[in-house]
């Protein structure tokens, strides 16, 4: 089995400058590449050796500091050799900066020695998804002071068939921002509406197929 990551932009609306690229992790089965189905069917450092080499050719082409967001779920950012495996690629790829989306919640006792190493070394850690899949504010509402931003993906509700709830929602998230001083990711950005709802809220990063689909670099 071949993996490799595709990376899509964030965008910096104050200056429509590129500010990272979240990187995703793809499985390619005869010459087609689909997500897989397990994504820690590849162990972390594993992963981690596909990242610095997308770090290293996204920093080849653009010449610029970058800064590269990469998913953990929780049985991963739990397992206590995948610290280590992070702060390493940290100093390799300096002075790309390095961004940790947790797609699922971790525990509270978990989150506070992670972030604290995390933070030693500069590396962000982001709540990715926030308000869907096990990531609900309820998971959630305890580990925001240990976090840097939050990422709200627009794409979940539209894919239940909630793309109505998103204004309330968004709102309801963009206090929590505040409440907590985090940055805030707005994913799903697929039109001007979309860019209109981003610009009311005041959220400058912005991420979606209007500005790019995740491409194999």
């Amino acid at each position: 089995m071949k993996y490799s990551f595709f990376a899509q932009p964030q965008i910096n609306k104050c200056d429509d400058s590129i500010f990272g690229y979240e990187v995703l992790l793809r499985k390619e089965d005869n010459g087609a590449w689909h997500l897989p189905q397990d994504f820690t069917e590849l162990s972390i450092a594993d992963q981690v050796k596909l990242v610095e080499k997308t770090a290293m050719s996204l920093n080849q082409h653009f010449g610029k500091k970058q800064v590269i967001s990469f998913n953990l779920n929780q049985s991963q950012a739990s397992d206590p050799l995948t610290l280590g495996e992070i702060i390493a690629l940290k100093k390799r790829i300096s002075p790309i900066s390095l961004m940790i989306e947790l797609t699922e919640a971790m525990s509270l006792k978990d989150i506070k020695c992670f972030s604290l190493l995390l933070h030693q070394y500069d590396i962000s850690l982001v709540i990715d998804d926030v308000g869907t899949g096990s990531n609900t504010f309820k998971n959630v509402r305890d580990l925001l002071p240990y976090v840097d931003r939050i990422k709200f993906a627009m794409q979940n509700l539209r894919m239940d068939g909630e793309a109505d709830k998103i204004p309330e929602c968004l709102s309801f998230w963009v206090e929590q921002a505040k409440k907590y001083s985090l940055d805030m990711v707005l994913e799903g950005v697929e039109d001007a509406k979309d860019q209109i709802l981003a610009k009311k809220f005041g959220i400058n990063i912005q991420q979606g197929y209007l500005y790019g689909k995740p491409a194999h670099v």
